[in-house]
């Protein structure tokens, strides 16, 4: 019997079209007979006359006139929409009225009773066909699939959403989940269902259900919230141990034309972040970029790549990218190319900063207006070992640099600095304090606007600490952290491109612009909680080793110097530390004696004269 069923089925599904067609065709003949059989007052067997066969002709050319006329077997059912069903209902209905109106045309005498009748009972039948076709099938899906082998999900959220989500997941069975709850913090839709799953409680409660269901992973599914709140969230559901996934912005979901399930990732950092994401008005402040040509030194880097996507972005006459590592700068060059193609005036420059010469030919043949220079030694423990080649790079590449940008009569130069500058404890922060001072000494004796930027840590760059973390927890750990109070600001990566453009519209010269990151995050703190949020248990599942501070490293990064101070700037997000004054020519000679140290390679005089150079230059580690 199982193997009829099965073979009929077979059948049915490979002429799905003309089996859907007999089944309307078979429906809209009995739902004429049954009205026939009413409006006689009678349901059963009546003897059927001529007449009734002309009508139920006239009904079949009408039905099958109009079902073809809206296409109604070009859809596949199983996957019907509101749409759809709304097509079906009104091919039915246009079949009802030309039926009315062809017995008018042909003098068939023909009850309005009897046109209501036929009119409801078609549309009922012909719709309610569909609908349970339709749910048998979502029914099929589930049950033909061994549930047992999918991931029990609860869901957090019951939006809209979830409400496409759960849509899509019926839709296409090859899914890895089952749903079985939702929570929300919407009291009103408490007890509800969306497409047959129940929201169960609040949000306060994700901890009791998921243990109660028997959850295996949590999906974030709130896709307009405030950092607070989703904060809040994510801590409750880090408290059950489980994988959390998240939807991203629904918007940009829906406009890329992927598939909600498909962009369900994981957990990343910046959903982490107890700030709400900085936002700047680029094209208010990025007019300067506009119709400019625009050199971006490092432009292969991760905060250099950002800043020619951004840069591009704002229609710049032409790109300059300047990278010593042509792998990193071919990748954004190409994918620039295929954004842009011949929109965007690109062009790639393989050159070192140290390189004084090539630095002169390019400045010679490209009229440049605006330099953003991201172009840098920055691995503090390699530059305590390096010194050397920290100070030629970082800065006496930045000397040559800013020399180019002066004698070419650059319109504004940008430094990308870091909050390691202050009060420095490593060699790499030292530089760049040096670099920074070299801005400000530049900006008195040139025509160029030369500006320095300042931040702290930057999520996912090269380098960082979270891209480490997230392949010490896919490799089950364990996690290294140096020190267990460690303490660090962090912005995402387009955070702080958007600074540096917005920076470089406020700036007359010679400031250091700082931007508020909010609290500081301590790092521990972070990788419990993105161990928890890939569904595993610190100290258990993997393990948290604590490696102690490297050489130069401090427990907590400042933004500004004592001396410093901060001016509001008309963005409230962006502050301008006061210049310090030094002494210009006893700087430049340092440099010069810096320079000679630096050729004979001994690194105990550069830390000596780097020490000479920045006072505030200490090796001890600052516990602030």
């Amino acid at each position: 019997m199982e193997k009829i069923k099965d073979a009929i089925w077979r059948f049915v599904k490979r002429y799905r079209k003309y089996a859907l067609f007999f089944c309307d065709f078979i429906i809209w003949n009995l739902s004429f007979y049954v009205s026939f059989a009413i409006n006689k007052n009678s349901l059963t067997f009546i003897p059927l006359d001529e007449r009734f066969f002309e009508y139920l002709l006239m009904v079949n050319v009408c039905f099958v006139a109009m079902f073809l006329l809206f296409k109604l077997y070009d859809k596949i059912w199983r996957y019907a929409d509101v749409e759809d069903f709304f097509y079906a209902g009104l091919a039915t209905f246009c079949a009802n009225i030309l039926f009315f109106i062809s017995t008018r045309i042909f003098m068939m005498k023909m009850s309005p009773r009897m046109h209501v009748l036929f009119l409801l009972s078609s549309l009922v039948a012909i719709i309610l066909f569909r609908l349970l076709y339709r749910i048998n099938r979502l029914i099929d899906n589930v049950s033909n699939e061994d549930i047992a082998n999918k991931k029990r999900m609860l869901i957090v959220g019951a939006g809209e959403s979830t409400a496409l989500l759960l849509r899509e997941m019926f839709k296409y069975s090859a899914n890895q989940y089952i749903p079985v709850a939702i929570v929300d913090d919407d009291h009103e839709k408490i007890g509800r269902k969306i497409l047959g799953v129940k929201v169960e409680g609040t949000t306060e409660q994700i901890p009791e259900y998921c243990e109660k269901l028997k959850v295996e992973v949590i999906l974030f599914s709130i896709t307009s919230i405030s950092t607070k709140d989703r904060r809040r969230i994510l801590d409750i559901c880090a408290k059950t141990n489980l994988e959390v996934r998240i939807i991203p912005n629904m918007y940009e979901t829906l406009t890329s034309g992927s598939s909600i399930a498909a962009s369900m990732r994981k957990i990343k950092v910046e959903d982490l972040l107890g700030r709400e994401p900085i936002i700047f008005d680029k094209n208010k402040y990025g007019q300067y970029i506009t119709g400019k040509t625009v050199l971006v030194t490092g432009g292969g880097g991760s905060i250099g790549s950002e800043l020619c996507r951004q840069i591009a972005a704002l229609g710049c006459k032409r790109l300059i990218i300047l990278d010593i590592y042509e792998n990193s700068a071919y990748e954004i060059q190409q994918e620039l190319k295929m954004k842009y193609g011949n929109s965007l005036d690109l062009s790639l420059e393989i050159a070192t900063i140290c390189d004084k010469k090539e630095l002169e030919d390019i400045f010679e043949k490209e009229n440049i207006d605006v330099v953003f220079h991201a172009a840098a030694h920055k691995h503090v423990p390699l530059m305590e070992k390096n010194s050397e080649e920290a100070v030629k790079n970082n800065v006496f590449g930045t000397i040559n640099l800013i020399n180019c940008a002066d004698k070419y009569k650059v319109n504004k130069f940008v430094q990308i600095s870091t909050d390691k500058a202050v009060n420095p404890t490593n060699v790499m922060g030292a530089t760049k304090r040096i670099c920074e001072m070299l801005i400000q000494m530049k900006n008195r004796e040139s025509e160029t606007e030369f500006v320095a930027v300042r931040f702290g840590n930057v999520l996912g760059s090269n380098g960082s600490v979270i891209p480490l973390f997230e392949e010490q927890i896919k490799k089950m750990g364990p996690v290294t952290v140096t020190h267990p109070d460690i303490i660090r600001y962090f912005m995402t990566i387009p955070e702080a491109v958007s600074l540096v453009i917005t920076a470089g519209s406020m700036a007359n010269g010679g400031e250091i612009f700082v931007l508020d990151m909010g609290d500081p995050v301590k790092i521990k703190d972070l990788a419990e909680n993105l161990i928890r949020l890939s569904g595993l248990i610190p100290h258990e599942d993997i393990k948290i080793e604590y490696t102690g501070l490297r050489p130069g490293e401090k427990l907590f990064e400042e933004l500004l110097m004592d001396e410093e101070g901060i001016q509001k700037t008309k963005s409230k997000k962006i502050y301008i530390g006061h210049p310090i004054d030094f002494n210009v020519d006893k700087f430049k000679d340092e440099l010069e004696n810096l320079k000679e140290i630096c050729a004979e390679g001994n690194k105990k005089e550069i830390e000596n004269m780097l020490v000479k150079i920045v006072p505030t230059f200490k090796r001890e580690n600052r516990i602030n």
